[in-house]
Formats: C-alpha cells, structure tokens, sequence
C-alpha cells in the first residue's frame, strides 16, 4: 500500500487531527555511561522490546532513573511505543501497547511514547500500526542508512478520529479479525517449519545413500581437498576500486543457502592473471567464509554461469568438483545437516566468532558414492524437492494474502467503512473539547513556583516538548482510497 489509501474526506462525526491534540508524544531518555549504575537503577524499553507481536520482554536492560525522571521517562498502562528508527524499512515505527508488565518501567530514546488524552489507546495502537505496515513512517523518515522517524514528525501526525464509541467497534472488531489472520499466519509459518524440516531430513537421508535402493551402504566419505579443489578469493582494497579493468564480484551477500542472489552484483578493479585465476567457472561451490550466525556460516550455493568473467571476495571461499563429484550432489551434500554440523564445529573458536579458512574446508568430509550411485541419489530428491517447491510456493502466496487482507481491514477502518456509524454517537468534535478542556484544566493546576524552579535539563525539555507542538505537519495522504469495502478472503489450503 502507498500513503493516501486513507481518504481525506471522513464519515460525519470523524475529525482529522494532529497526533499531539489526542495525545502526549516523547522521546525515550539518551543512554549515557553516567547512568550505566546508581542508586536508582530501574528497568527500560529499548527498540530490541519491541517485535510486530507485542513486546518481548525476556531481556529487558536497567539504567539509572531518578524519580523526577521517572515521572518524565516512565511508562503507564496504556501507553503505546513506537521503535523511533532502524535500518531496516520495514521495521520503522512499529508500536505496542504497555500494560503494566514491569514496575517503573522507563524507556529509552530508541523509543517514542504516546499517551493518550482521551482516545482509545486501542485504537490509536491500531491506527499507528497501519501506518508502519503501509510504510507512511519510512516515507517520511530521516537520515542515511537509519530511518529516523523523530517525534516532531510523529508529533504533527494526521490522525482520523472518530466518536468515541465508534472507536471501540472498530477495535473490538479489528482485534477478532485480525486475530483471525495471526492464527491463519502462525499456521503456515508452522508449515514452512516442518517443509525446512522435511527438506533437512531429505537432505541427511541422501548423504546417507537411503533414498535410492541401488545405493551401496555405507557411504564412503572423503576429504574435501580429496574430491575438489578449495580456493579463497579476493581481498577487497582501496586500490581495486573499479576504474579501468572492472568486473562483476561476489559477495556473501549474493550467497544465501541453496541459490545466488544476484539483483545487486559490485565490480572490482582486477590486474594482471587475476581474472584467470579467481574467474568462476560452472559447477564452482561457494562457500561463505565467516558468520556471526553458526547456523548460516559455511552456507553455500553452485555457480551455473550467470554472469560472464565473474569473481568473488575472500569472505568467499570457492569449492571447484573434481571428477569424482557432480556439482549439483556436492552442493547438496554440503547444505546438509551432517556437513553443515562439521561446518559449525570447525569454524567456532574462543571468541565467538564463527569463520572458516580454506584449510578448514579442505577438512571438511563430504559423502562420495559413486557417480552413477550420485545420478541416482539426485534423481530421488528432484522429485522430493518438486513438492516442497509446490507446498512453498503456495505458503509463501498464503503469507502475501494475509498481508494484503491485514492492510485492507486497516485501511477500511480507518477509513470509516469497517463498522457502521451510529448518529447518536457522541461526535468526536465533543470528545476533543472535553480533552482541550482536561488538558487545560491541568495546565493551571501546575504551582507556578514548581514550574519556576525547573532543573536546567527539565526547562530545556519543556521547550524542546513546544517545538514538538509547533512542528508543521507531514504531506497529507492523496493517492486513492480501496475501490471497494468487500473484505477478501484468506484461503490458506496448501495443496497437497
């Protein structure tokens, strides 16, 4: 979805209103070593506490808060969180709601808290999450590789209000629905769960010869450096930028497990007898070097010839068949449970980085039956593989339903087409006279002296709370609303 599929004109008794007219926004405090220990360590949210799910709360980090900072920087029942930035698009602004789990509880600035005046918090949870999903936030974000939001932005945020009452419908109906589509969600992904299982299992019941009867038991095993020939690659340098004698160069990040990923292929400067040296042939194996996963390190996929005169980087380590091994069984074999095993032991050291060398590879033992024995093996798991392919392909499309089922009930409702209006419904114009009125009524309550006598720090967060307020407002949504208020449907039969 683009920004703009939630349409200007709203229901009667809707209001369009700045996110900081219905509630209080604020920044999460600054970590700083002054305040790594103290008299008055106290739990914090940070962005890793916040997940699409909800809050995890496993590990939760303490910081030193006084209790004027408390008042300042603490969480209540009700208060929604947002993840302020991240460099990843589709992480930016995801909220959640806090309930109370932690006692004086605060949060850090990696976080933005909205505390709501007197709408729904529910509802401005859903509202605020839809804007995340349709990637509003991002749109609108700040900075380089981080995608910053800032609480001015989110300050000046338009929001659609309707009645109070209406308010509740709408999160009453929104939390069956899409509590229907988690449910759907958490099936397939449970699904393509036991599809990676499945497909291990297929992978070790090769390599141990159990999947064609004509296969001589027990498998011989032997030495990579025994079947292949092993080789590291290019060290990228200041000197290679690519100038003159440029060619494609991979990187681990063109090496996912089982296939290449070559949307984004960089070029390196080569000199003399390099190209004939490191150039890729067919059927090379790559492998990658280091990871500070032990799951992923060692992962590898074939080279079939993509790209002319290509090569790659030394966090790149290149396995070229012999003849006693076909390429496509050795590629296999080396994403295998028992290989990928050898793999993680090797490649783990003291420090708890997980790197491979070439001489590590060369350790490496890798099943070897004969060739005509391989022919068989592979014939067995194309047909194995044909299938999981087929149940994939229909998860991921189940996956991409649900996701587009889950924006359209967040546009519909925000949109003023999810639940039906009620006339007598108080409007919302009165809930915001009777939040102005609350708002002011405290404001006066305050003692003057008590205000006067501010810390320097607290004076200057006052004033930085009414710049927050006199932020103009991003671009207002334009694009067309959804045609129609049918909800799809989510079919998610997998076909066997």
């Amino acid at each position: 979805m683009s920004e703009g599929d939630i349409p200007s004109e709203l229901p009667e008794g809707w209001v369009r209103v700045r996110l900081d007219e219905v509630a209080e926004v604020r920044l999460g405090r600054q970590r700083s070593p002054k305040n790594h220990s103290g008299t008055h360590m106290r739990p914090y949210l940070r962005a890793a506490n916040v997940d699409w799910s909800g809050l995890k709360l496993d590990d939760v980090k303490e910081m030193n808060f006084t209790d004027d900072e408390v008042a300042i920087y603490g969480l209540k029942r009700g208060d929604i969180v947002l993840s302020e930035a991240s460099g990843s698009a589709s992480e930016v602004g995801k909220p959640a709601i806090w309930n109370d789990e932690i006692p004086e509880c605060c949060l850090q600035n990696t976080l933005i808290r909205v505390r709501s005046y007197g709408v729904d918090p529910h509802y401005l949870l859903h509202f605020l999450r839809g804007e995340a999903i349709r990637g509003a936030f991002v749109e609108h974000s700040r900075g380089v590789g981080i995608h910053h939001i800032g609480s001015a932005r989110l300050a000046a945020w338009s929001v659609p209000v309707p009645p109070l009452e209406e308010q509740r419908r709408i999160v009453a109906v929104l939390d069956e629905q899409l509590s229907r589509v988690d449910a759907a969600v958490r099936a397939v992904q449970q699904g393509q769960t036991r599809s990676a299982q499945l497909w291990a299992s297929i992978l070790h019941q090769m390599t141990e010869g159990a999947l064609s009867p004509g296969v001589q038991r027990p498998v011989a095993w032997k030495r990579a450096d025994q079947v292949a020939v092993v080789q590291g690659g290019i060290q990228k340098q200041a000197r290679r930028r690519p100038v003159n004698n440029k060619f494609p160069f991979l990187r681990v990040a063109n090496v996912p497990r089982g296939h290449l990923a070559l949307d984004e292929v960089h070029e390196v400067e080569l000199f003399d007898g390099e190209l004939d040296r490191y150039r890729l042939k067919v059927g090379d194996l790559l492998v990658v070097e280091g990871n500070g996963s032990p799951d992923q390190v060692g992962r590898a996929a074939t080279w079939n010839g993509e790209i002319e005169n290509c090569v790659h980087q030394n966090h790149l380590i290149r396995v070229r068949p012999g003849k006693e091994i076909r390429a496509e069984f050795l590629e296999l074999a080396w994403n295998s449970p028992k290989v990928a095993q050898q793999l993680k032991r090797v490649a783990s050291s003291t420090s708890g980085l997980y790197t491979l060398s070439t001489a590590k590879v060369k350790s490496v033992e890798i099943p070897v039956p004969s060739l005509d024995e391989q022919d068989a093996l592979l014939e067995a798991v194309r047909q194995w593989r044909t299938k999981q392919l087929l149940a994939d392909a229909a998860q991921h499309s189940a996956l991409v339903r649900a996701a587009a089922l889950r924006g359209s009930l967040l546009v519909e409702a925000f949109a003023g087409r999810l639940v039906l209006q009620d006339p007598t419904d108080r409007s919302a114009d009165a809930l915001l006279d009777d939040i102005r009125a609350e708002r002011e009524a405290a404001s006066d309550a305050k003692p003057r002296r008590r205000r006067s006598r501010r810390a320097p720090t607290q004076r200057k967060h006052m004033s930085d709370t009414t710049r927050i307020l006199d932020a103009p407002p991003p671009p207002h949504a334009n694009a067309p609303a959804l045609a129609t208020a049918t909800q799809p449907t989510l079919d998610l039969e997998i076909p066997s």
